[in-house]
């Protein structure tokens, strides 16, 4: 217990640290101001807003990276203030919302959800919901009308979005577990803890990918693991990263971003590490791109794309590693992890602004403030021809592109 609460002690003033990139001031020698925005910039691609909303207060100061999610027409998404709500995708016109802190709504008794602090999530399969909590709870919900099915207490914080696969609920907490959950009623199956867990991690993890049975997701220690669905058991692991270093920090090595998949090959990439292509059946690597990162990449048509810690964009071949490009026009405004939308790569960043950069040579060509001075860090949501986009106060937009 001692050793975990230094652990939560070193990531809040690690974030704390990263948080003055957003602040104006700009006191500290080693916080690098963000690159000013081109007042002459002349958009090449016209954007347009589709619909907006919010759900409760988002992330506010947590550092998670609340993002929405979308099933079968419906943008879910949820709040560190214990509120969740299903909106119509297309339209934004909200189909149902529940708020665990201002009454008893989950159905056990009159008492308020006090540990409902949404933080990992939510995920949907199917008819079920299922989202984490920043109390170490796993909530399963109906997703048509957010009524509740059964809960399970793990032993740490859920940042990461569950896995609903088959008759399984799949969890991973802070403290490096990996709980597989029964999808009827919560009950557990397995448990899987992590060999070793650094006590200096950046906050956050990266959400886990299942595929052909099996389960595979970066850990705070800079690896890229495989475990088998059926009973956790443990089939390949490949570094990311090495851990060299003098200091704590200059060998932390998470791996907070989630795992890409294309065809056989996994993506993956650390901080202070590597970006990774392996071979999924048998974990071998297939290239290596030295890439230091802290959110997760993006995977289009023939790159994957990435944002660096100095929040530069790089595109990358797929099949051999080499870089294609390299944006510095964002320099230092602590971007999120790029996603493709189309012909270009769409970020947020710490004021609200929404980038979009044309894939073929990463030059800006479009420009949207979802709002003012909000930051903007969970990875934008590409669902057909439309972006979602969430910002830590909760405020929600849906955008589209279109040529000019």
């Amino acid at each position: 217990m001692k050793a975990e609460m230094m652990k939560r002690v070193l990531l809040i003033s690690l974030t704390s640290l990263v948080g003055l990139a957003g602040c104006h001031s700009f006191k500290k020698e080693n916080v690098q101001p963000p690159t000013p925005l081109a007042k002459d910039f002349k958009p090449t691609v016209q954007v347009t807003r589709v619909w907006e909303s919010r759900v409760g207060d988002g992330a506010g100061n947590s550092g998670v990276r609340l993002r929405p999610s979308v099933t079968n027409g419906v943008l879910y998404a949820d709040s560190t203030d214990g509120k969740i709500a299903a909106f119509d995708a297309a339209t934004g016109k909200k189909l149902w919302s529940k708020s665990s802190r201002t009454h008893g709504w989950f159905g056990w008794g009159d008492a308020k959800r006090k540990d409902a602090l949404y933080a990992g999530g939510p995920v949907v399969e199917g008819d079920m919901l299922a989202v984490g909590t920043l109390d170490g709870h796993i909530y399963a919900l109906n997703a048509k009308d957010g009524s509740p099915r059964w809960e399970a207490e793990l032993s740490s914080e859920v940042l990461a979005s569950p896995v609903i696969v088959g008759d399984l609920v799949v969890a991973r907490t802070g403290d490096g577990r990996i709980y597989a959950l029964d999808a009827s009623n919560g009950q557990r199956r397995w448990v899987y803890d992590q060999d070793s867990v650094p006590l200096l991690s950046l906050r956050g993890s990266g959400s886990m990918l299942s595929a052909n049975g099996v389960l595979f997701y970066g850990s705070d220690d800079g690896r890229l693991s495989a475990l088998r669905l059926d009973n956790g058991a443990k089939l390949w692991e490949q570094r990311l990263a090495s851990g060299d270093g003098r200091t704590e920090i200059d060998r932390l090595d998470d791996a907070d971003g989630s795992i890409l998949v294309d065809g056989t090959l996994l993506y993956g990439a650390a901080y202070h590490g590597n970006l990774v292509a392996v071979d999924g059946p048998s974990g071998r690597p297939s290239w290596a791109h030295p890439f230091s990162t802290f959110v997760s990449l993006g995977l289009g048509s023939n790159a994957v794309y990435g944002t660096n810690e100095d929040s530069e964009v790089w595109a990358f071949d797929k099949t051999g590693g080499a870089d294609i490009w390299k944006n510095a026009a964002l320099k230092y405004r602590w971007l999120t992890g790029p996603s493709a939308q189309g012909q270009y790569v769409v970020v947020g960043d710490m004021d609200g602004y929404i980038h979009w950069l044309q894939a073929s040579d990463g030059a800006l060509a479009a420009r949207e403030r979802l709002s003012k001075k909000k930051a903007i860090r969970a990875q934008p949501l590409v669902v057909g021809d439309i972006v979602y986009v969430e910002d830590v106060k909760g405020h929600i937009g849906a955008y589209r592109l279109s040529a000019r």
